[in-house]
């Protein structure tokens, strides 16, 4: 996967050095601007959102520990009450009948759920006089035991858990009875596991429990499971208790036995002699965050994943388009060089030609006028006669010749009339085809002309779209050579552009000659068959015309040239403007 994605950016990456290291910068600009701002917002967000989660499931355990506190107390005090009420309505007869005690035990039981296991009478001595249940055995008399002078010291008393011998634990609730100044003690024992029942009910998730200590850290309900559990986080929060008021809470985050992260927290009951605490696992209590910032991390994985994907996809579309910008520079600026190379090269031919033409015309003149001496009767028995008609033959050809260089030559430095006029553009392919006509069939070729129909009439310059279909007509009839073959001649409308095709079935041009074939001079023909100025005048006529020519050629198959000339509107007649100009490239897509 990860090799897959590594190919296809290194297949995005540019080879030249200049772009590619464009395309980094452009990348690492177009990631870094909308990942640093999201990543930020991102975390800011989180970071208040963890810091409320975090207090709400703190309040959360605060309201559960109050409420378990008050269940608790409200527990201790209802059974106190029962107890006392119990003290105060009934006789010391009354009390002193097994009897009479076990029905106010049963009834007891009945209104509380059997919560009390045993009631007993113990006289000020600390003797027991009566009980009813299954009160424990006692391990020492009660006159030496804490809860009796408690409860004869302060009228009632509620004492911590105990156990017997078989592992029974239990608490005291004790009442004080006064009566003509003999004290009474009315003793009730109720179990432990009602306590348990209580917390168990108020249990948070599947690791919150709750459990009571004492004072002295002795637990007063079931020990929670695990060996060893947090004594220290125990005693620490007995001291924080302690050190609190009585409904104030307190909380503490440490590592249970197990090592998982646990929230603690903690308050007092029964008057400050035991404290309540809950706990609850971290990563219980902060589920939902941690859902919430598993769903976070995929987002921005995501997001910054699109965003890498969107950055490369971008950097490399901007970079390509910079690319082809540069190229397209490139060869506007070669077109430009050989435009300026084009206008030297005619302004020099112009001189050469007006240099050459005027010596010419007067060897030519001379050449006549020796020519009419030699009509002369003096002249006409030299034995030299015909060998002199020969040389001023030969001076007359040569001098014509001569007239034709420099005719092509001025017509490619002169400034040409572009007045633009109204053409019928079949006609036009017809007569110069006609022209040709002769030479084709010399040369066994067969013309064939496919003009658009419906092509309405045209304002262009006509004496110069004939010379640009002339020489490319006559340079296909040269490649073809006296071999023959097919030369077609195709014209239609395209864009507000009129296109001229001219193809033939010659040997083609080799590819090393087509960037120079619009080169003034340059010519694949012999020495004295070509001046290779036709192709370059055609060049500047179609330049100047604002339109473009290119050429598609085949070693042996033959050669194409596509013509491109925009067409003028009648109102701009006299200003040569491209309608809606196809560029070169285009004319080469629709060659290839």
């Amino acid at each position: 996967m990860f090799s897959y994605i590594r190919d296809r950016i290194k297949k995005n990456i540019p080879t030249n050095k200049h772009y590619r290291s464009l395309m980094k910068s452009m990348l690492l600009l177009g990631f870094m601007l909308p990942f640093l701002p999201m990543t930020l917002v991102g975390g800011v967000i989180y970071y208040q959102f963890s810091n409320a989660y975090q207090k709400n499931v703190l309040a959360q355990m605060r309201e559960a520990t109050l409420k378990s506190k008050h269940i608790i107390d409200d527990f201790l005090m209802e059974k106190l009450n029962d107890i006392r009420f119990i003290a105060a309505a009934f006789s010391l007869d009354d009390l002193r009948k097994v009897s009479a005690l076990e029905g106010i035990l049963e009834q007891l039981n009945t209104e509380n759920e059997s919560v009390f296991s045993a009631l007993e009478l113990v006289d000020g001595a600390g003797i027991p006089v009566a009980n009813a249940g299954t009160p424990l055995p006692p391990t020492q008399p009660y006159a030496e035991t804490a809860w009796f002078h408690e409860a004869m010291h302060a009228r009632y008393f509620i004492s911590d858990v105990s156990s017997d011998a078989q592992g029974h634990s239990y608490f005291t609730m004790a009442v004080r009875k006064d009566v003509m100044g003999e004290q009474r003690v009315l003793r009730s024992i109720i179990p432990v596991e009602a306590f348990n029942r209580l917390l168990e009910e108020a249990g948070i998730g599947t690791t919150g429990n709750a459990f009571i200590v004492n004072r002295e850290g002795q637990y007063q309900t079931k020990p929670p499971e695990g060996e060893g559990f947090g004594e220290k986080v125990v005693l620490d929060l007995l001291s924080d208790v302690s050190k609190r008021a009585k409904a104030d809470i307190s909380t503490t985050q440490a590592a249970d036995s197990s090592g998982n992260e646990t929230t603690y927290a903690a308050t007092s009951l029964k008057n400050g002699n035991w404290i309540i605490v809950r706990r609850q696992s971290v990563s219980e209590s902060l589920s939902g965050l941690n859902t919430a910032k598993r769903v976070t991390l995929a987002t921005i994985l995501l997001s910054t994943l699109f965003l890498a994907t969107n950055a490369l996809r971008l950097s490399k579309k901007t970079v390509r388009r910079i690319e082809l910008a540069d190229k397209n520079k490139q060869k506007m600026n070669e077109q430009m060089f050989q435009t300026g190379k084009l206008a030297s090269i005619g302004e020099l031919a112009a001189g050469i030609a007006h240099e050459i033409n005027n010596p010419v015309a007067i060897m030519v003149e001379e050449a006549g006028w020796i020519d009419d001496l030699l009509q002369e009767e003096e002249f006409r028995e030299g034995k030299n006669l015909a060998e002199f008609k020969r040389s001023l033959g030969q001076i007359r050809i040569q001098g014509k010749r001569c007239k034709e260089i420099t005719h092509k030559l001025l017509s490619f430095a002169r400034k040409t009339d572009f007045t633009l006029q109204r053409v019928r553009l079949n006609e036009l392919v017809e007569d110069i085809v006609a022209i040709s006509g002769k030479r084709a069939k010399y040369c066994g070729v067969v013309v064939r002309t496919d003009i658009q129909d419906g092509i309405p009439d045209l304002y262009l310059p006509k004496t110069e779209i004939q010379q640009v279909l002339l020489n490319l007509i006559n340079n296909s009839l040269d490649a073809m050579g006296e071999k023959g073959g097919t030369l077609s001649i195709c014209a239609w409308l395209q864009n507000g552009s009129i296109l001229l095709e001219v193809s033939d079935t010659g040997r083609g041009i080799p590819k090393e000659n087509l960037s120079r074939l619009f080169d003034p001079f340059f010519t694949t023909k012999p020495v004295g068959k070509g001046t290779g100025l036709g192709l370059s005048i055609c060049y500047g006529i179609i330049k100047r015309l604002e339109g473009e020519i290119v050429v598609n050629s085949v070693v042996g198959a033959g050669t194409t040239f596509l013509v491109r000339i925009p067409i003028p509107k009648e109102k701009d007649k006299d200003v040569l403007k491209p309608d809606n100009a196809a560029d070169s490239d285009q004319l080469s897509e629709h060659l290839s």
